[in-house]
């Protein structure tokens, strides 16, 4: 792989930037593979970059019905934070935000990465209890946090409307080294990497079955043929139970759409990311001026990637209660994406109940943040036989077990 450098830009500026090397191989699917991952979003591309790297496991492939990031990865608001509640939840993104502070210098790729600080405001009571709870959580696992006043607060975002006419804002919990990131850089400098290292990324290729005898997996069928594997990983999100299903077993998960907007760009105005989660609306300002703007879920089940009006009023009214100024913006483009959602609104990672089966999803609408330690977490889990510390507790038995990892209100309405 040829590194990206300002010597390289220069040299390549010289001659008429003709010289470029494609990001990453396309290649024809070989007849078998160790691995094959299911998935070629943040999470997929992710867990065969660190089985290369990290365990030296390249006989790998990432297999995407349609185009590398085109799914999830590049339908979200790319916002990173790790002050979750729950021990389980805190160790695996914080391990996934310390990456992505380094991520661009590891994979050569510049991802964007912007430390610029995640707020999330406290608009009744009850939240400034939870956020207090969060922010002691949060000082015993080791993760910079802490609460904030409402003077503090004005200060951090100057336009935000402390008296709303809903919900005053009574305080905050403020992690400065949270931020965003470019999403679909994060996705191509992933690509980019593993397929250096050998992976074979394979765009336009469906699952259309998987194949099993009774010792367990024995291979994928494709619209580009028949793959043979004994270690298949599905990462697809909300796609994850249709997968299930066709390799025979049934997941506590459903899907939802779960949608976003931008406004056209203004100048800058809002330099960090904001979360007002009991009117149900978060903001951030992209490098290009755009505010780019989030909401909640479909209230029903669906495969849709569009999204409804009414969400899109129900966020819009929330936002311009939170900063007035905003008021007379023009929405410039909407999205939706097929999110995957647990009951207790944490991840699914571990095999499955099919021999050389495992799974990586029920990252509802969360899952971008952590990247990095998802795909971590998995290689190493690929690469053992089973999972390892980061994901052990994030099994399909603590369903069973009863043993939840309940993130449904201290993750922020489970952004």
């Amino acid at each position: 792989m040829r590194r990206y450098s300002v010597f390289a830009i220069a040299r390549e500026a010289l001659r008429h930037h003709a010289g470029w090397d494609r990001a990453w191989r396309a290649p024809e699917p070989k007849a078998a593979y160790r691995v094959v991952i299911v998935g070629a979003g943040g999470h997929g591309l992710a867990t065969a970059y660190y089985l290369a790297k990290n365990h030296g496991i390249r006989d790998v492939a990432v297999l995407e019905k349609g185009w590398l990031g085109g799914g999830n990865t590049g339908r979200n608001t790319t916002i990173i934070r790790s002050n979750y509640l729950r021990p389980a939840s805190t160790a695996i993104f914080e391990k996934a935000r310390g990456l992505y502070e380094t991520l661009s210098q590891d994979l050569n790729f510049n991802i964007m990465f912007s430390p610029r600080g995640v707020l999330m405001l406290a608009q009744t009571e009850h939240e400034l209890r939870a956020w207090k709870r969060t922010a002691h959580a949060n000082r015993l696992a080791g993760i910079e946090s802490e609460m904030v006043s409402p003077a503090r607060i004005k200060e951090i975002a100057p336009p935000i409307n402390l008296d709303g006419p809903r919900y005053p804002v009574l305080g905050g919990l403020w992690q400065p080294r949270g931020g965003t990131a470019r999403h679909d850089a994060v996705a191509w400098g992933y690509a980019r990497a593993a397929s250096d290292m050998g992976v074979d990324i394979i765009q336009n290729c469906e699952v259309i079955g998987v194949d099993r005898d009774e010792a367990g997996v024995t291979g994928v069928r494709t619209t580009r043929g028949a793959i043979a594997t004994k270690q298949l990983c599905i990462v697809v999100a909300g796609s994850s139970t249709v997968l299930a299903d066709m390799a025979g077993f049934r997941l506590p998960v459903e899907s939802l759409a779960l949608q976003a907007l931008v406004s056209e760009p203004v100048k800058p105005a809002i330099d960090c990311v904001i979360m007002a989660n009991t009117v149900h609306g978060y903001v951030s300002q992209s490098d290009k001026g755009e505010m780019v703007i989030g909401g909640g879920t479909d209230g029903f089940n669906n495969y849709t990637q569009r999204g409804s009006f009414q969400h899109v009023e129900e966020t819009l009214r929330a936002l311009i209660e939170t900063f007035p100024m905003l008021s007379r913006l023009k929405m410039l483009r909407q999205w939706g994406g097929i999110v995957d959602m647990t009951g207790d609104r944490s991840p699914i990672i571990g095999p499955t109940p099919v021999p050389g089966i495992f799974i990586n999803c029920g990252w509802g609408t969360g899952g971008f943040k952590a990247i990095p330690g998802s795909g971590w977490a998995t290689a190493e889990m690929l690469a053992r036989g089973a999972p390892g510390e980061l994901a052990a507790p994030f099994g399909l038995d603590r369903f069973r077990e009863g043993r939840m990892i309940d993130e449904s209100v201290a993750a922020a309405v489970a952004h």
